[in-house]
């Protein structure tokens, strides 16, 4: 089980990035949050095996038909969260 911590940056506020987020990771079998950030990005956690975190890491870059990915970063996730499903935080 890894976590990692991704920022997305583009046009993904407003145009359901969180919802589809959520539902991918739910399919995924991952677990952790997506969130809207001040400056018009959004952070995602993501925990779980390496092998559906990468699956999930590959959906982020595209995002939903509804957004336009611009840049994706990735960090190992230091936060010491232990998560027992995925949820959408405000």
């Amino acid at each position: 089980m890894i976590q990692r911590q991704f920022t997305v940056y583009g046009c993904v506020q407003g145009v359901g990035f969180r919802f589809f987020t959520a539902r991918e990771a739910n399919k995924l079998g991952i677990h952790g949050y997506v969130k809207n950030q001040i400056d018009g990005s959004v952070r995602v956690v993501a925990a779980g095996p390496a092998e559906q975190i990468a699956a999930f890491r590959e959906w982020l870059e595209q995002g939903p038909p509804t957004a336009e990915v611009t840049n994706l970063i990735e960090q190992e996730y230091a936060g010491g969260r232990v998560f027992s499903r995925f949820s959408i935080e405000r």
